[in-house]
């Protein structure tokens, strides 16, 4: 569903294929032009699982994951001119893939669809090639099975039995290759084996199954990234294309398969059966598996061979003698063989052997995996010394089991002579000099204080002779002080009350422009507090807090309300009281007494006003009656309420079928929650009391009243007489005492009543208790929240949304403000949106006067609101807290003065962007941390971790879960239709479409669920339902229901006469879901004849059940019935809604599309309706009256003036005088009726949002209509105004991302998913139906799905939230700001304790296994590598370009790959070209290669496809190579990273042999290939190989075996292949190879584009980059534009004069323009500096030419959102 309009912006230039499809390659090029192309444009680079599926199952296709395998270069296996065949090493590849994927997500199954293996075997010739590659698919299936994940077979993607389980298991995706492109690829068969993929990948995703591309995936740190293609289900799909297509198709798979057979047959293999691989082989014995593979050979074929019985002799004896081996006996390099030899073993024995093995494989097991490279050295030993005893150079027992078979078959003789004299040898042929290990790596010397004694376990050699990396360019030595802004070098850091300098004088345009901007910002301040806490026409009610030096003992603090929590209480007599005391008593009880006599008259006074109303208008009175501050408490809250209830009574009563079932359901519901609403407020009066239990005997309760009434019955002495103001309806009998009205008794089991009806309505409290440090009554699990404050202890709080977590932060903030002047708490939101609200709450709630500072300030990336170091409450993005935590200035004088941090939304910690600063918060805290979530999945592994830190920092840490939301959340599903449900006509005349329907939970596991997550939560009225459901089929089940019997379980309540609470269904539930989760565990549960699925159907609403479940509507569908869904909800009272759509554009559509809808009809209304024009004709003549009512007002003024004349008082306001034609119709609008909040403020607003033309005009004329987007591309100001009028009730209508459900305010009766998208997923789901259901206002919330398939909804709701996962945080540049921060602050305290505590940890992330002892190796050398890049001195200082590098930090290794080009004069020489447009151009090409890089599928990138996008387009789309120069010195400088890196994993493994295992088991499967201990038979081949092969130390001895030793080639072959035991992370390694060696996938060239041409649709039509993504991306790479730019002003001003200037504003290193503002006002970082003194010509060049390209970039980025 196209909602964003994306996909159709570019289908019309994709479609230019051939007119005649002839062959498989003109088949596709067709396919990829009308169908792949758009498949990868509109594909999403994810993290699969964080950021997309979460726990749900997927599917791995196992020939790709084998292709993976067998495609490694590093592999020997089936290559051209090499007869090896290292399958182990394969098999080693494979369970480290597997290892990888499971590390991330263990809820897969491999499946292998056998007409897809012909990209696997190779089909075609080379017969070697496709002989080794066949025998490797057959042994590594047979492999997989063995490792228990479930392996599946089908023929193909229609194979009914493949279709049967993706209806049962529907799992999430397929992970998959497409099977590239064809270019710079050649093979014969290629282009017909990638057609049979890329029709697979076709029907696939015709079948609603998303894909994702398992070759080119990246694994970084916990994620797994890739590209993510979806489609909707479509049965038709074939039709679209052309016939041609699926006949050239058919008739290539069948000719692939002819190929596959006749090869086979050619090489000898006795029978075309196919290899099944869809059956479990049996073990054997060696003996017998020799036997059944000389059967399998044909050696009638083998006689064309010469020698080949001693040929066939040598490879049965490898055979025997490789299981015996020790993997480390088996690296050896490839000898040189005779050509003759060589081309006879490539060409026809070995396919031979290969393909007869591979036919035994399929059945039997346990046996005969070959290596080709033991095999070729035992044959050249065998030519060697052909008169060798046999037993001697196999061992006895190998020559015996192999003369055995030998005879048993009747094989000849071997006559090895013959075979010596054939083929001549040299004496030794094995190359072994590749394979001599590099010498230990020697570092450069280094010393530090802090890191001297940390790093003293590390030993390696240091070699003093060698000289500091030599001086380049820019390299000046200069150490590097960090005191200015990041992106604007006149910005110093550090204020002048911390030491640093007086920010220049403003001059009186200046001071006038920030007055007026704070003026606006307080304004808006105030409003959205009032917003927040309610107080809208009211004064704030801040909680005035006096700075400690003017404190008195009268000021109340935290503490003495701890002391008055834990105080124990006296037993004994009571307190006798003072004199005083009785006067204070006598006193208050006077006043109380002239309050009630006060309130007796004015309640009177209603009463007798209110008679002669009718029921509808009494009861809208006292509604109104119930918002005065006099009906709140006391006696005046019982009888309001009394008389309320009497009004619903009376209702009833005058009610025509008030007998009726369902009218009898709404009363008693209604009054029983008005009876126990009474109780609740205490103080009940007897006379109330008599009241309420005649209602109560009335509807069958009356055995009730006595638990109802417990502590609810006033004993003030004024309350015993007290009489009703009016006369209560009479319900009971006076002389018999039974009920006047029979109807009204409840007839049905009253327990099954309460779970039927009032289940919303129950006790909420869980064990509440009375608190004195907090205004209301706080749960158990809230007081333990508030023990552990107290106890200045670290906390992590996860609780659902409106569980109550929010007390948590401000509680600590009291703490702080009234403990200090001076301590800080820093306030962590991840978006700024909440920093702004969260700043609103704190400035509503807490005022304080500091001297020279400020209670409050906010820093986020773009703007800042006070002092953030000046402040007691900072509230700030993470990225922020990170700068502010490793700022050297602020180490010694800020840092300390942090009391707490508070890390709101914790669990983004595992966000694929920005999830590595939380942990570096998370270890550099120099306080007690307190962590909020909602959402995080398995929570206690995270846990463990950050206790673990905190612990090492020396503060205790709790861990509090609270697992239930405050209110229920029911969902519905909106059943939309292709045929429209009529026109749309008015609000006023709407009738109810029925569409919404009910989704049980229990329903939705029809969809194929095993297990139900942990938070599935059931209500009453669902555990009656499912209970009744459950006992239909009690007799097909023995699980026995008899105890889950309502009566039965809530006998000790009913035997209480009390009504049930939720803490009593919560145990029903579980209850409930036990029994359920057992009928899950049967093997049976998933048929469609299982109890389960019985339970499901009949619990399934019978609309949905007859509903196509697979039914998706269109965009036009969509848009069309959106209105139909709006106007529901508005009837069915669940307005306020928000609608969530995670696509920007999509969001504004909408909101357009409803706009547009009601204006339309709106216009036809008024154009028709009579009523309308007697309205503007009435209007009209007023108007007209205009002198008259001038001339009365003027006559009206002058008797105001004069004392002798009374006042005319006969003018009232009229309808006439505040009617505005041009404002939206009510009928017509979804505007709410908000009394605190006039129209004249909002066209204030508007108008003031209008002025700067930073809002569109339809969002402007939506928000009239009760209709507002929420999304971060909105003007913040918009945004801001919409949250506040969502919460006071005018906006009814809000079409947002997920930017309103990370801990927004927005609380909501209904959360709408509109149309579905790769972004909602578990986290997401649970996050945004989270706000529906607002505490306060709705015991219920609504979750609406609309335009979801029924089975997306279903997945959404039984998914699972998914653990966490995190980031390597030590990187290299990490490492750098560390010794920044020690230098800077001059080794600070804080500094050095924080460090220390980091270094000290078991281990530095919580999903890593890296242990304390490796980080501090891998702490080392990365010392090593930044003293040779010249960004460290020998003491420890950072110079020269560390500005950069360190600045840069979250884009490593791109920002060292630029001080490397810098350094080496790359960037010097492009900027010093002749021609200034080549230069700037140039620079920004390398530019683009390092930052902003966004990946392009291969296939959008192809020439064809590339060459139509081109020819329509400005953009040139794929970017242009590095430059010759730039790449050398890249690559050079990745060698210069492998050294230092290879150099510590071989100093490291070296050094503790003893540590590291044997690295003799294959990394999952644990299969052991014998350790060096091993005994085994002895042998003068093994002595051979023993004294011909080599040993590894870094390397995995199962990639040695193909011939790798201890030298690699790129940093990722030595992370990749490094032994078990050594955790090397690739991406904590700054590998420079992915920006100078060919990718996986093209990069996109949308930045350089941009620079080039401006325009944004260029870039979302031919660049495939989306709208609401556009922004953003080019916003940061402006931002890494100006950054470096800074960076080289200071270092050339530093140089210049070893100084730079001080001055400035004041800022913690990061600031920018928000154009999101949309204020007309711009930073001031764009003034181009004077050259400084004695800087040389090409510096300066360099300078002039980046500052040229950030202007230009600048300009066109403003432009286009001017």
């Amino acid at each position: 569903m196209d909602l964003d309009g994306f996909e159709g912006a570019v289908s019309k230039d994709l479609s230019h294929a051939a007119s005649k499809i002839e062959d498989a390659k003109d088949a596709l090029d067709y396919i990829d032009s009308e169908w792949y192309a758009a498949v990868n444009r509109r594909g999403r680079w994810m993290d699969l699982f964080g950021d997309y599926a979460g726990e749900e199952l997927f599917i791995i296709d196992g020939d790709s994951l084998i292709q993976n395998v067998l495609d490694d270069p590093l592999l020997a296996l089936g290559r051209d001119g090499d007869p090896s065949f290292q399958i182990v090493h394969a098999m080693y590849s494979l369970e480290r893939l597997l290892c990888e994927i499971r590390k991330r997500s263990d809820v897969f199954e491999i499946i292998f669809w056998n007409d897809q293996r012909h990209l696997t075997t190779a089909t075609g010739p080379p017969i070697f090639t496709f002989s080794s590659r066949t025998l490797a698919r057959g042994i590594l299936i047979g492999h997989l099975r063995s490792l228990g994940t479930p392996v599946h077979v089908f023929k193909n993607q229609f194979d009914p039995e493949w279709l049967s389980y993706l209806r049962a298991k529907k799992p999430m995706f397929i992970m998959v290759n497409d099977g590239g492109t064809l270019e710079d690829r050649t093979s014969p068969l290629l282009a017909e084996r990638v057609l049979l993929q890329r029709i697979f990948l076709f029907d696939i995703l015709s079948q609603g199954v998303t894909v994702t591309l398992l070759k080119g995936a990246e694994f970084r740190d916990s994620k797994l990234l890739s590209f993510v293609y979806e489609q909707r289900l479509d049965r038709d799909a074939r039709k679209r294309l052309k016939t041609e297509l699926w006949t050239i198709s058919w008739s290539t798979l069948k000719m692939l398969d002819d190929a596959y057979y006749l090869l086979q047959q050619n090489e000898g293999l006795k029978s075309q059966e196919d290899v099944d691989i869809d059956s479990d082989s049996v073990p054997v014995s060696q003996e017998e598996f020799l036997g059944h593979f000389l059967k399998a050979v044909s050696l009638s074929s083998l006689s064309n061979i010469g020698h080949s019985h001693e040929l066939l002799f040598a490879f049965m004896a490898h055979l025997l003698l490789v299981p015996q081996l020790p993997i480390h006996e088996r690296a050896l390099a490839l000898p040189v063989l005779p050509d003759t030899l060589n081309s006879i073993l490539l060409h026809t024995f070995l396919p031979q052997m290969f393909l007869a093995l591979g036919r035994v494989h399929s059945r039997l097991r346990g046996f005969g995996h070959p290596d080709g490279r033991v095999f070729v050295h035992l044959l050249l030993e065998l030519i060697r010394q052909p008169d060798v005893e046999l037993q001697n150079l196999l061992a006895e027992d190998v020559h015996a089991t192999l003369q055995s078979v030998w005879n048993q078959h009747s094989l000849p003789a071997v006559d090895l002579r013959s075979l010596s004299n054939h083929y001549h040898l040299p004496i030794s042929s094995a190359d072994l000099a590749l394979h001599r290990n590099p010498p230990p790596a020697k570092l450069l010397p280094f010393e530090h204080p802090v890191f001297d004694e940390e790093l003293a376990g590390v030993r390696v050699e240091v070699d003093e002779g060698v000289p500091d990396a030599l001086p380049t360019r820019m390299g000046f030595n200069t150490i590097f002080n960090d005191t200015h802004h990041w992106h604007n070098h006149e910005r110093a850091i550090l204020p002048a009350h911390l030491g640093g300098e007086d920010p220049k004088p403003a001059d009186e345009r200046q001071r006038w422009r920030q007055l007026r901007s704070e003026q606006r910002f307080m304004s808006k301040m105030q409003w959205q507090a009032t917003t927040l806490t309610g107080a809208l026409g009211q004064p704030l009610k801040q909680m005035v807090i006096i700075p400690g030096n003017q404190r008195s003992k009268a000021d109340s603090s935290v503490k003495t309300r701890v002391a008055q929590v834990h105080a124990p209480k006296k037993k004994g007599k009571p307190e006798r009281l003072s004199s005083a005391d009785k006067i204070r008593q006598a006193n208050a009880a006077e006043k109380q007494s002239k309050e009630d006599a006060s309130n007796q008259a004015w309640w009177a006074n209603h009463v007798k006003q209110l008679d002669g109303l009718s029921l509808e208008q009494k009861t809208a009175i006292i509604s109104d009656l119930q918002r005065n501050s006099r009906t709140t408490t006391g006696w005046m809250s019982v009888e309001i309420r009394l008389y309320k209830l009497h009004l619903e009574l009376s209702r009833w009563v005058e009610f025509s079928d008030q007998e009726q079932p369902d009218v009898c359901d709404r009363f008693t519901v209604s009054v029983l929650r008005m009876v126990k609403d009474a109780y609740d407020k205490k103080g009940v009066f007897l006379a109330a009391h008599d009241s309420l239990m005649s209602v109560l005997t009335a509807i069958g309760l009356a055995n009730f009243g006595p638990s109802l009434s417990e502590g609810a019955i006033s004993d003030l002495s004024g309350d015993k007489d007290r009489r009703l103001s009016f006369k209560f309806i009479k319900l009971v009998k006076s002389k018999s005492g039974s009920p006047v009205y029979k109807f009204m008794r409840i007839k049905e089991d009253f327990v099954e009543w309460q779970l039927r009806l009032f289940g919303e309505f129950m006790d909420r409290s869980m064990d509440s208790q009375y608190d004195p440090r907090v205004s209301f009554e706080p749960d158990a699990w809230q007081r333990t929240v508030l023990d552990c404050l107290d106890k200045d202890e670290s906390v992590l709080v996860v609780a659902p949304t409106s569980a109550g977590k929010t007390f948590v932060s401000y509680y600590a903030m009291e703490q702080v403000l009234r403990g200090s002047d001076d301590g800080i708490l820093v306030y962590v939101a991840p978006t700024k949106a909440l920093v702004n609200q969260i700043a609103a709450e704190v400035y509503a709630r807490f005022r304080k006067e500091l001297h020279g500072g400020s209670c409050w300030a906010i820093h986020t990336r773009d703007y800042r609101v006070h002092d953030p170091q000046k402040c007691q409450i900072l509230v700030t993005v993470p990225e922020m807290l990170a700068i502010m935590l490793l700022s050297p200035p602020l180490a010694s004088k800020w840092t300390p003065r942090i009391k707490r941090i508070i890390l709101d939304e914790i669990h983004t910690i595992g966000q694929q962007e920005g999830g590595a600063v939380w942990e570096q918060i998370i270890l550099l805290a120099p306080c007690p941390i307190i962590g909020l979530s909602a959402t995080i999945g398995h929570p206690e592994k995270f846990n463990n971790w950050l206790a673990s830190v905190q612990e090492a920092h020396g503060f205790k840490h709790n861990f509090i879960h609270h697992p239930h939301r405050y209110s229920h959340l029911r969902k519905f599903t909106y059943a939309a239709s292709p045929e429209p449900f009529g026109v749309f006509r008015g609000l006023d005349r709407y009738v109810d479409t029925k569409r919404l329907r009910f989704m049980h939970p229990i329903s939705m596991l029809s969809f194929g669920a095993r297990t139900l997550p942990p938070d599935l939560s059931l209500e009453a009225s669902d555990c009656l339902t499912l209970y009744r459901a459950l006992a239909k089929v009690d007799q097909k089940t023995a699980v026995g229901l008899n105890a889950l019997s309502p009566s039965v379980f809530f006998q000790e309540a009913y035997e209480r006469r009390a009504l049930l609470r939720q803490k009593d269904v919560l145990r029903y539930e579980d209850s409930l879901k036990t029994t359920l989760s057992a009928l899950l565990c049967l093997p049976e549960s998933q048929d469609a004849t299982s109890v389960v699925s019985e339970l499901a159907l009949s619990l399934t609403d019978p609309v949905v059940r007859k509903m196509d479940q697979d039914y998706v509507p269109s965009a036009e569908e969509f848009y069309r019935n959106l209105i139909f869904l709006v106007s529901d909800l508005h009837v069915a009272g669940d307005l306020p809604a928000l609608f969530f759509s995670f696509d920007r554009k999509a969001c504004e559509h909408m909101a357009q599309s409803l706009l547009h809808t009601l204006e339309d009809a709106e216009t036809k209304w008024r154009g028709e309706s009579k009523e309308w024009a007697d309205i503007i004709s009435r209007w009209e003549r007023w108007k007209l009256q205009a002198k008259a009512r001038k001339r009365l007002a003027e006559r009206a003024e002058k008797q105001r003036q004069d004392p002798d004349v009374a006042p005319d008082t006969g003018s009232e306001m009229t309808w006439e005088s505040t009617f505005d034609p041009s404002e939206p119709s009510p009928q017509f609008s979804f505007a709410g009726n908000c009394t605190s909040y006039s129209k004249a403020d909002l066209n204030a607003e508007i108008e003031n949002l209008g002025r700067w033309g930073a809002v569109p005009s339809w969002a402007l004329q939506a928000l009239q209509r009760g209709i507002g987007v929420h999304h971060s591309g909105m003007n913040k100001h918009y945004r801001t105004l919409v949250e506040s009028l969502y919460r006071v009730g005018f906006l009814r209508v809000v079409f947002a991302t997920g930017t309103l459900a990370l801990g927004i305010n927005a609380p909501t009766k209904t959360s709408v998913f509109c149309g579905d998208s790769p972004f909602l997923t578990a986290l997401m789901f649970r996050q945004c139906a989270g706000r529906a259901g607002r505490r306060g206002f709705d015991l219920l919330g609504k979750v609406v799905f609309y335009g979801l398939a029924m089975g997306r909804c279903q997945r959404l709701v039984l998914s699972r939230l998914p653990s966490l996962g995190g980031n390597f945080p030590l990187t290299s540049t990490m490492v750098l700001r560390l010794f920044n921060l020690l230098q800077g602050s001059k080794n600070a305290e804080i500094a050095v304790r924080s460090i220390r505590s980091l270094l000290q940890l078991p281990h530095i992330s919580f999903i890593s296994d890296v242990g304390q002892e490796q980080v501090l190796h891998h702490i080392r050398f990365s010392i090593d590598y930044l003293r040779r890049c010249g960004l460290l001195d020998r003491g420890g200082s950072p110079i020269n370009l560390f500005g950069i590098a360190a600045h840069l930090y979250y884009t490593e290794p791109s920002n060292l790959a630029l001080v490397a080009l810098l350094r080496q004069g790359i960037i010097h020489r492009i900027c010093c070209q002749d021609n200034i447009v080549t230069a700037r151009e140039e620079f920004l090409i390398v530019m683009c290669h390092l930052f902003g890089r966004r990946n392009l599928p291969g296939t959008y990138a192809s020439g064809t496809i590339l060459k139509d996008l081109r020819r329509k387009s400005p953009s040139m789309i794929v970017l242009p190579p590095l430059p010759d120069d730039a790449k050398v010195v890249l690559l050079n400088h990745d060698q210069e990273i492998l050294h230092v890196f290879a150099g510590y994993t071989l100093a490291y493994a070296r050094g503790h042999a003893s540590i590291l295992d044997d690295d003799h088991e294959l990394p999952l499967s644990k299969m052991s290939f014998g350790n060096r201990g091993q005994s085994v038979s002895q042998s003068s081949f093994r002595e051979y190989l023993r004294s011909n092969g080599f040993e590894t130390f870094a390397r995995s001895p199962f990639v040695a075996t193909s011939g790798h030793g201890d030298s690699f080639r790129s940093v990722e072959e030595l992370t990749r292949t490094a032994r078990t035991g050594l955790h090397l992370n690739e991406h904590a390694i700054p590998s420079m190879r992915q920006f100078v060696t060919g990718h996986q996938h093209a990069l996109n060239a949308y930045l350089l584009d941009f620079y080039i041409h401006g325009q944004t649709a260029a870039l979302k039509v031919s660049n495939g980059i989306r709208e609401g993504e556009i922004w953003y991306l080019l916003q940061d790479f402006m931002l890494t534009l100006k950054t470096v730019r800074a960076g080289i002003v200071q270092l050339l001003q530093r140089s210049a004069n070893g100084d730079g200037p001080e001055s400035g504003d004041v800022d913690s290193g990061y600031s920018s323009v928000d154009p999101t503002d949309g204020t007309g006002e711009s930073s001031d970082d764009n003034e181009t500096i004077k050259r400084p003194y004695g800087v040389s010509d090409e510096d300066w060049k360099v300078y002039e030419t980046i500052d040229a390209v950030t202007k230009e970039f600048e300009v066109k980025f403003k432009a286009m959102w001017a």
